[in-house]
């Protein structure tokens, strides 16, 4: 039932901060960037030794022109030199080809294992997310993946290989401008961690906003027809502008310390540069520097300051990025913890055989709530009963292995702990959980051969024959209407039945969007699948589904604890 006020949204989770330029949970969680610091090392270092290969070709052109070196090896001098550009800018194309492939492979893998890691901690850690800050996290946050393997991360490695390689040629070919890059060098990273404080700070304000924008306008957006009832949506639309408006100060906030930080990197790098030209002038002055060395240390200062100047850059255009991987990396780590405890097997279930429970309990918040004991036989129909909240779904999401839970429960003797869910177990809830494609895929949803006419059967049992099973749905099943999209999770769960994949059906309010005539209808196809040799499990609250029920249990109000 829609909300009447729009709540606020819970802040999220603060990201832990790894403290390290590149976090190691990337490489535990994405395997695909182990592959990937590999190749863009190995090119790295090829685009170092380009580098001082370019430095030296133009030194020795300009001094071979200025000396009156023979005309055929001066050509051949810059044949070469042009030779090593092409291979500079082939090597620069090879490194964003690369970045580019490991970008998204290692965002395919992050969202796999997102994935994996919310059904690990089940429908109760789900419940207290905002699924809509967690779909910006898994959608935009991980696109922002492309600048940090693009630019951040080759720059990074660039930075580790190109700079100690370029030092040492400079020290060898000339100890004191060698020197006096050793010495100023570490000024840049010293107010690249400053600046990146900074920036980090106000990037992580900015993503949270986002998060916050987006939780709020998924909120307004599902209760907008009770707010409008009410006369409230001009608020909620207000409080969706000053969300709006602060990402927008934190947006431009992080734009000035980019810009900003840019600034003081590149100042402070031609000042180092400047101060090295002084000296290589000076010398050559007064003879005790050759032009050749002079020229050729001269080329190489900036490349020495380059690839950290340019991390400090790129860290700014990767940010994004990185507050997105630290949100998945929490929730990974969070679910990697949880899987620690006692595992569940997979095992495949028996064909046939009975469900029995006793004494199941599952415990919601600080209150346990009632205990379930029932019998299904194959031909017969359990109807669970009784008001909200007295735990008839949390029962059904019990059987289904989604919540942990006190007590038995045993199909074909087998304790359902160590069953895969989808070998026994057929389940259509109250949220019909539809994805986009067309109707007929979401009935045969996870079918890897689908039979039409199964799916055609499964329609009209599930009194959902009038929907053409070629029709398109958009995301969450938009096309249909309420009551339509209920009818086609049901026809979902028979036509798992009816493939053979489960002997049990659990269904849970088939009928809350029917009227009177389809619920006959549906109770009379139910009835006909247990009668059939299904093990039925019915969740409802109407009277006219004790017609069909082989057994009732239902919970009292005075079993729930306050």
């Amino acid at each position: 039932m829609a909300k009447t006020e729009v709540p606020e949204p819970l802040p999220p989770t603060p990201p832990r901060q790894s403290g390290r330029p590149v976090d190691p949970r990337l490489l535990r969680y994405a395997s695909a960037s182990r592959g990937f610091f590999l190749a863009i090392g190995a090119i790295g270092f090829a685009q170092t030794l380009v580098i001082v290969a370019f430095a030296w070709l133009l030194t020795r052109a300009i001094v071979g022109a200025i000396d009156g070196m023979p005309w055929p090896e001066l050509v051949a001098t810059l044949g070469m030199l042009a030779l090593v550009v092409a291979l500079r800018a082939g090597l620069l194309w090879l490194r964003e080809a690369v970045a580019a492939r490991a970008a998204a492979r290692v965002e395919a893998q992050l969202r796999t294992r997102l994935v994996e890691a919310v059904g690990t901690l089940g429908p109760d850690w789900l419940a207290g997310r905002n699924s809509a800050a967690l779909a910006v996290t898994a959608g935009r946050g991980l696109d922002a993946l492309d600048a940090y393997f693009g630019r951040y991360l080759p720059q990074l490695v660039q930075t580790v290989i190109a700079t100690p390689i370029i030092v040492l040629v400079m020290w060898w070919q000339d100890w004191i401008s060698g020197l006096t890059v050793l010495l100023t060098l570490p000024l840049i990273p010293i107010f690249m961690i400053l600046i990146g404080l900074a920036t980090r700070a106000v990037q992580q304000r900015q993503w949270q906003t986002l998060q916050h924008l987006a939780a709020r306008f998924s909120d307004t957006v599902q209760g907008l027809a009770t707010l409008k009832v009410f006369g409230r949506q001009h608020r909620a639309a207000a409080s969706i502008q000053s969300v709006t408006e602060r990402y927008r100060h934190e947006t431009m906030r992080v734009l000035r310390v980019s810009f900003l930080s840019g600034f003081a990197l590149e100042f402070l790098a031609s000042i180092a540069v400047a101060i090295v030209a002084v000296s290589i002038g000076f010398r050559l002055l007064d003879g005790s520097l050759t032009l050749t060395v002079g020229l050729f240390v001269l080329l190489l200062a900036p490349e020495a300051y380059l690839p950290l100047r340019q991390v400090g850059v790129q860290f700014h255009a990767a940010s994004e990025g990185v507050a997105a991987t630290e949100d998945i990396f929490a929730v990974l780590d969070e679910a990697a913890t949880a899987g620690e405890g006692p595992a569940r097997h997979t095992d495949t279930a028996p064909a046939t055989g009975a469900l029995e429970v006793h004494g199941l309990r599952v415990q919601r918040g600080d209150r346990m709530l009632p205990a379930i004991d029932l019998t299904g036989s194959p031909g017969t129909v359990t109807l669970i009963e009784g008001p909200s909240g007295a735990g008839k779904s949390s029962a059904l999401a019990a059987l289904r292995g989604v919540v942990d839970f006190a007590g038995s429960a045993q199909f074909a003797g087998r304790d359902i702990r160590d069953l895969a869910p989808t070998t026994w177990l057929a389940w259509a809830g109250q949220q019909p959980g539809l994805i986009s494609g067309r109707i007929d895929e979401n009935v045969s949803l996870g079918d890897a051969a689908p039979q039409p006419a199964l799916v055609v059967r499964a329609l009209d049992l599930a009194c959902a024959d009038d929907l053409d099973p070629a029709q398109e749905l958009g995301v969450q099943g938009a096309g249909l209407s309420g009551g339509q999209a209920q009818r086609v999770a049901v026809a979902r769960a028979f036509y798992r039945h009816l493939r053979g994949h489960a002997p049990v059906i659990a269904i849970d309010e088939p009928s809350s969007a029917l009227d009177p005539e389809t619920e006959a209808r549906l109770w009379r196809s139910v009835r006909g699948l247990a009668d059939d040799g299904a093990i039925v499990v019915l969740v409802s609250h109407r009277e006219s589904a004790r017609t069909i029920a082989d057994a009732v249990v239902r919970l009292e109000p005075s079993e729930v604890p306050a």
